[in-house]
């Protein structure tokens, strides 16, 4: 599959889909799932609550949000690529961190309902057709197509690998 247009999503998210590396989206999302367990791994549960400044999410908020962007940007890809043109409201990403209950729970369960949710749109992601990942929808008041979700998905998730990398685990 190739890499969306630039006409496809707003140009808000060219930095998440900068950080995508050539190649096949789907296997790339498998990939990436894989890299997001054997680093939450690596962390003790202890350190979850920690946050590098204050304000910011703790490390098990930030995994959280990810948790959260995997299930928003799949229902998004899900919805655009059976025709649905239903315009799909954006959401507040704070409000969802305050009520996930995030650093009450262990990251091991975290990670693997990441894993699953993503194993899960890998699978759905893998029957596509170049029809599906051609069709246009409305997301947070903005054209949009599920392959440029798809992109936006994995490079969201780099993002916040590399801010947790460069900012809480140093």
């Amino acid at each position: 599959m190739k890499r969306p247009e630039k006409e496809e999503y707003d140009p808000y998210y060219e930095g998440y889909v900068s950080l995508v590396p050539d190649g096949n989206i789907v296997e790339i999302m498998e990939r990436q799932s894989g890299e997001l367990r054997e680093i939450f791994a690596a962390i003790p549960d202890e350190k979850g609550p920690y946050a590098y400044a204050e304000g910011k999410w703790t490390i098990k908020e930030l995994l959280g949000h990810l948790i959260d962007g995997e299930r928003m940007f799949m229902y998004r890809i899900f919805r655009i690529s059976r025709g649905d043109e239903t315009p799909i409201e954006g959401f507040e990403q704070d409000m969802y961190i305050e009520n996930a209950r995030s650093n009450s729970r262990p990251f091991s369960d975290m990670v693997e309902e990441f894993a699953a949710l993503r194993r899960a749109n890998v699978i759905a992601c893998g029957h596509f057709s170049d029809e599906d990942w051609d069709r246009v929808g409305t997301a947070n008041q903005v054209k949009i197509t599920p392959r440029a979700l798809a992109y936006i998905s994995v490079g969201h998730v780099t993002h916040h690998l590399r801010i947790l990398k460069d900012r809480y685990l140093v």
